[in-house]
């Protein structure tokens, strides 16, 4: 809690003037984060692009935010289970209805023939998610990968395999 006062140039009794313990802090943190990029991808899934733009945009726009906030998701990714059971509740909700958007408009192009209908949408949304996740792990965004850059290339990668191919 120090090195989190310290860095916002707060007091520890300031800090807890606003959250009740590091949980709550924690929960806020991940909270803040899903629910902008909901906000986001309901915008980018209610647009009247095709869906195949729109997933490709949704993609994009998840890796980037996500390498925005590296730090607060990879956080909160490994401290989850701290949570009480309602700040549990409350995330899964927000990344349910993440999730249920997104499949939504996966399963948009597979009902249009963009897309491949052998794969469930859950399942591919469901892998896409854990990758990015996964990027706390290894991604540096001050190397030679540019945030824009990678989430071309996860957007590339998630389009490329569920796109209908002519056989």
């Amino acid at each position: 809690m120090q090195d989190i006062v310290g860095a916002a140039g707060l007091t520890k009794g300031a800090m807890y003037h606003y959250f009740d313990s590091k949980d709550d802090l924690l929960y806020e943190i991940y909270a803040r984060i899903i629910r902008q990029q909901r906000a986001r991808l309901e915008t980018i899934a209610g647009a009247s692009d095709a869906p195949v733009g729109r997933v490709r945009t949704a993609a994009e726009d998840f890796v980037v935010t996500t390498v925005q906030n590296l730090d607060e998701v990879w956080v909160f990714l490994t401290a989850a289970h701290r949570l009480r059971s309602d700040q549990r509740r409350g995330v899964e909700t927000e990344r349910r209805r993440f999730h249920d958007t997104f499949t939504a408009l996966i399963a948009e192009g597979q009902e249009s023939g963009a897309f491949r209908d052998d794969i469930p949408a859950d399942l591919v949304v469901h892998q896409f998610v854990g990758s990015v996740h996964h990027l706390g792990t290894w991604y540096d965004p001050t190397g030679p990968l540019p945030p824009p850059t990678l989430a071309a290339h996860y957007a590339e990668l998630l389009v490329s395999g569920i796109e209908q191919r002519d056989i």
